[in-house]
């Protein structure tokens, strides 16, 4: 999840990706550096990969879901943050229409 890049290292290591969400933070310091950044992600090198079908119905979704304290911690905290940084954003905006 691109929202959660903790440095620019991270960013760069996912160089090839169609779309990522980067903080001006990580712009900054990438744009202050020098040489190539070469290209980690590509779809052609994926798809020629042999990769073995993972099925998975509601169930072990679920289940895996649920062994993954990443998966649901993580995820239920960035909930709560989107929440709270909609109702700040709504004030701010009925601040400014004011």
């Amino acid at each position: 999840m691109g929202a959660s890049f903790r440095h620019a290292g991270q960013v760069l290591a996912l160089a090839g990706c169609d779309r990522l969400t980067i903080g001006p933070n990580f712009l900054a310091e990438m744009q202050g550096k020098e040489g190539d950044v070469p290209q980690k992600l590509d779809a052609k090198a994926a798809m020629a990969e042999s990769i073995d079908e993972v099925v998975i119905d509601e169930q072990k979704f679920r289940w895996m879901m649920n062994e993954d304290a990443m998966a649901t911690e993580k995820l239920a905290e960035g909930i709560r943050g989107f929440a709270k940084d909609i109702v700040l954003l709504e004030g701010i905006i009925k601040e400014k229409l004011k």
